[in-house]
């Protein structure tokens, strides 16, 4: 239901979205915070202690590595999952809150500069008192709008305003690049709707319970603004939903960039999908000189238009009021947050305490302003050297990935060619954008927490929207520097590595070659190979969507991939709980497997043929598998783990690591694993692509 200001790049980034916000230091009265300090493992990059030495490597290697330390992990009452990476997100966040705080420690009228405006937003939020005293008042001009809507045609028009504020959408509208044209921008139409984290929720009978409390919750939120009739009118809603369910394609479907590539003109739209009002909702988004739109779930668009058309009015303006006070809760009065919280946290992802109020400040600014936060943050955080390093380290997986691509044997010539074209023009970002973006129109005004969400919205969809007329601006990032978490961008042709993951257990200038080879080596390698999944061969090397492969070798990848997705299909992280989708996972799970192979190639390559030393009784391989083992230490809690397995193209972190290990030749002989163990699969069942 909440709106991300940024614009997703093209391909699923290599860290679970839900890790991003973690257990860290607090701030004390005096405004000082404790940073905690950087992670370290072991002496040589490695926590032995952390390994449970009674599993055998090829019955379960997630245990083996991880078992002792995940065993040993609690995870904290304010989330739904902790691990490994999950310290690196601890420290990113107390960084942040050290950051603000300072920020926040002048009080000007008004804010001109970035810190400045950082430090308002920070202090807005950190307002308790005034927003308990303010209720549901900042929502009531939206809700005086949609209440006063006299037809579908103006409620179609403040769903146009999606963008900008509180206001939502059953079409998502957002500007990114054309992928048959990736100098130029376009505008994209989407499926939306739902309150829920996915249509499963709706349809499926194991989610009923879900459904359910959302409801419970629906009538709260209609109660707490005003609303005639809350639970009369939040039953009305979820069923309106469950239609919308019921048009709307699967995740999984969602993935292929053929199928979700429909350009149209805004005329074509209109026939096509008669039942929504088209030109107010665009003129609305500021879009009304637009005549060409990409729809991306094409059916689904005109069903949900139709159940528009069909529904009753005073059903759309309480599914609009709904949305709206959704949106805003997390901003207003305790009655609001709590209502947010036992739904979505402790409801559907099983969190039993709610974040404290500056870890929930943290997260609004950094989406409001990051990069604002992400130029103080790498002065005070990112040294220079870290990316010198991670410059060469990209260069050696750069190479592996080519010699692998030059004597892959299921590929033909002239595909390999273009491959390797599409390689060589990788565009590799590391630690921070070159330009910060600018801030100084962005109105701040102290004590205005709700105004301030709001503009900074507006004035991110005012910057898409005027750059629309623009050549697309391929500096710009979609992560911001203490963000941890890396992506692959496939119509841009880039993989990038913002600063915080770049730190233990990801990467450590201090540790064994060999750990941080298999560790970032291995998110440098996923990275690359996402370039080459099952999204992203489908575009080429300047980006664009075109099908550049022969039919013999497109019928080659399709058969290796369909053979891990049928592996992944099997796994089962909780009984009787769903099993891990392997469709939907299946870029994630091939970037896996390319990202452990090309780790251990670069670090073969450094050996210069000399023979890898042993560590600590572990050979070079052994310690490569296990810095790729190590950074999936994590443990979720079960409704944030069955969450996930509807909604998340990643693979829990168990099968990140078995499911990985078993299609790797070399992890066989390294330890010892043998036919009759669990994990054993025949050579010629093992898929092998990248």
């Amino acid at each position: 239901m909440n709106k991300a200001v940024w614009l997703a790049a093209s391909c699923a980034a290599v860290l679970c979205a839900g890790a991003a916000h973690a257990q860290s230091g607090s701030g004390g009265a005096d405004g000082e915070v404790n940073v905690p300090p950087t992670p370290h493992y072991g002496t040589w990059g490695f926590d032995t202690a952390g390994e449970d030495r009674a599993i055998l490597p090829g019955n379960d290697f997630f245990g083996f590595t991880d078992g002792t330390a995940v065993a040993q992990i609690v995870i904290p009452p304010d989330r739904s999952n902790y691990g490994a990476f999950a310290q690196l997100a601890v420290l990113s966040e107390a960084r942040v809150h050290a950051i603000l705080e300072q920020a926040g420690a002048g009080s000007p009228v008004q804010p001109t500069t970035s810190p400045e405006k950082i430090g308002a937003f920070y202090r807005a939020f950190m307002d308790q008192a005034r927003a308990d005293s303010l209720g549901a008042t900042p929502l009531k001009p939206d809700l005086d709008a949609v209440r006063a809507a006299p037809d579908k045609a103006a409620l179609a028009a403040l769903m146009g305003r999606e963008n900008d504020g509180f206001f939502a959408s059953l079409i998502d509208v957002s500007i990114d690049t054309d992928e048959k044209d990736p100098n130029h921008y376009a505008v994209h139409l989407s499926q939306s709707g739902l309150g829920l984290p996915d249509r499963d929720y709706y349809l499926k009978p194991e989610f009923a319970a879900k459904k359910a409390l959302y409801q419970d919750y629906a009538t709260k939120l209609l109660g707490l603004i005003g609303w005639t009739d809350p639970a009369g009118s939040a039953a009305k809603v979820v069923a309106f939903e469950t239609q919308i369910a019921e048009v709307s394609w699967a995740r999984e479907d969602e993935r292929d960039p053929d199928k979700i590539y429909n350009p149209m003109t805004v005329a074509e739209v209109e026939a096509a999908d008669p039942g929504f009002a088209w030109r107010p909702f665009l003129r609305a988004a500021d879009l009304g000189s637009t005549e060409r739109v990409i729809e991306q779930e094409k059916t689904a668009l005109a069903r949900i238009a139709a159940i528009y058309q069909q529904a009753p009015l005073d059903v759309l303006k309480a599914w609009e009021a709904v949305h709206i006070a959704d949106a805003g809760a997390p901003y207003l009065s305790d009655a609001f947050v709590q209502a947010s919280f036992e739904f979505h946290n402790k409801g559907l992802s099983g969190q039993p305490q709610i974040q404290v109020r500056w870890k929930r400040a943290v997260r609004a600014v950094d989406g409001g302003m990051g990069e604002a936060v992400g130029a103080i943050y790498v002065d005070k955080y990112f040294p220079p050297e870290s990316k010198a390093k991670m410059q060469q380290l990209v260069a050696d997986l750069k190479l592996a990935f080519r010699h692998r691509i030059e004597n892959l044997t299921w590929m033909g010539p002239a595909t390999k060619q273009e491959a390797l074209k599409k390689l060589a023009g990788y565009t590799v970002k590391i630690g921070y954008p070159d330009h910060f973006r600018d801030y100084s129109a962005l109105v701040i005004r102290p004590g205005d927490l709700t105004g301030d969400v709001e503009r900074s919205q507006a004035f991110e969809w005012a910057r898409q929207v005027h750059r629309l007329a623009r050549p697309v601006d391929k500096s710009e990032w979609g992560m911001t520097p203490q963000t941890v978490n890396a992506y692959n961008n496939p119509v841009w042709n880039e993989v990038v590595f913002p600063a915080a993951i770049l730190q233990p257990p990801f990467f450590d200038p201090h540790a064994d070659p060999a750990v941080n080879y298999g560790a970032i080596g291995g998110v440098i390698g996923h990275e690359m190979t996402h370039g080459f999944d099952d999204e992203g061969r489908k575009f080429d090397a300047t980006g664009r969507l075109r099908d550049w492969w022969t039919p013999e070798d497109a019928a080659g990848f399709q058969a290796r991939a369909d053979r891990l997705g049928s592996q992944y299909d099997s796994y089962v992280p909780l009984p009787g709980g769903g099993h891990v989708n392997g469709k939907l996972t299946m870029g994630e799970n091939i970037a896996d497997s390319g990202g452990i192979n090309l780790g251990l190639d670069a670090y073969h390559a450094t050996l210069d043929g000399k023979p890898a030393p042993v560590v600590d009784g572990f050979t070079g391989d052994q310690r490569v598998f296990l810095g790729w083992a190590q950074v999936w230490r994590g443990k979720t809690r079960d409704d944030a783990l069955r969450q996930r397995l509807v909604t998340d193209p990643h693979s829990p972190e168990r099968f990140r690591v078995n499911g990985v290990v078993r299609n790797v030749d070399a992890w066989y002989p390294a330890f010892n694993v043998q036919p009759g163990q669990a994990l054993y699969l025949a050579p010629d069942q093992r898929a092998h692509i990248w």
